[in-house]
């Protein structure tokens, strides 16, 4: 049974739960790794709500919304974002998928490719930077040319990061684009981590669920979306029915 927060089901299922849905799904699977900021948004814009609402699975990313969810009484299972997408890349290296990556800028597409392609060598790769995309997820000339380029290979696997909502508007828009599609997924800053221009937060923060500490720490600028999603989004989901 999934938890209700602000009106959205989250599934909270672990990782290889997706994996196995992936897998045995006749449609193509679209994830989102749900976390505070993202509820929030959901919560102030239906029309994005009403996006979240048409994925396949929600799945628990951040300490915050699993404590969320547990309060509501639902277990649920910690899947970070990153973790799933080195999943789903381990998947199409075992399958031999076509995987698209679009999103993020030329010089960290071409880094994080170099990277992953000789780790998951039986798996073939295509990125694109993507051009500009507006918080309704519409593509500016480069975004359109870069998603029909993305369709010519027509990939098993599509890795989207725009950031939220223009990733999961973008995501809606084309889901229907790639007729081979598996399974599709907003992977926010991912690129940026496998392309080591931004630095993970040491396991044991993660463990502790104290990721947001991290990025405070490494951005003090983020201080009001880290205020968001540690104190916020917590006292909403008690006060929401």
């Amino acid at each position: 049974m999934a938890a209700q927060i602000f009106g959205l089901p989250i599934e909270g299922v672990d990782m290889e739960t997706a994996i196995d849905a992936v897998l045995k799904s006749e449609s193509p699977v679209w994830l989102v790794t749900a976390n505070p900021e993202i509820l929030l948004e959901a919560k102030r814009n239906s029309e994005y709500r009403s996006t979240i609402r048409k994925a396949t699975l929600r799945l628990v990313d951040g300490f915050g919304l699993e404590l969320a969810c547990r309060v509501k009484g639902e277990k649920v299972t910690r899947v970070a974002g990153v973790e799933l997408s080195e999943r789903l890349l381990q998947l199409a290296n075992e399958q031999g998928w076509r995987v698209g990556l679009i999103g993020s800028s030329s010089a960290v597409i071409e880094k994080a490719l170099h990277d992953i392609r000789s780790s998951y060598p039986d798996a073939m790769f295509v990125g694109e930077a993507g051009g500009q995309v507006n918080e309704r997820g519409n593509g500016d000339l480069a975004n359109e040319e870069a998603a029909m380029r993305l369709s010519q290979v027509d990939p098993h696997l599509v890795l989207v990061a725009f950031g939220h909502p223009k990733q999961e508007f973008w995501i809606e828009k084309h889901l229907g684009d790639y007729p081979s599609l598996k399974a599709i997924v907003g992977v926010g800053g991912t690129f940026d981590f496998w392309a080591g221009t931004a630095k993970r937060a040491p396991q044991w923060m993660r463990s502790f669920g104290l990721e947001w500490l991290w990025r405070l720490i490494l951005e003090p600028k983020r201080f009001f979306r880290i205020l968001n999603a540690v104190i916020v989004f917590p006292i909403q989901v008690l006060l929401s029915k």
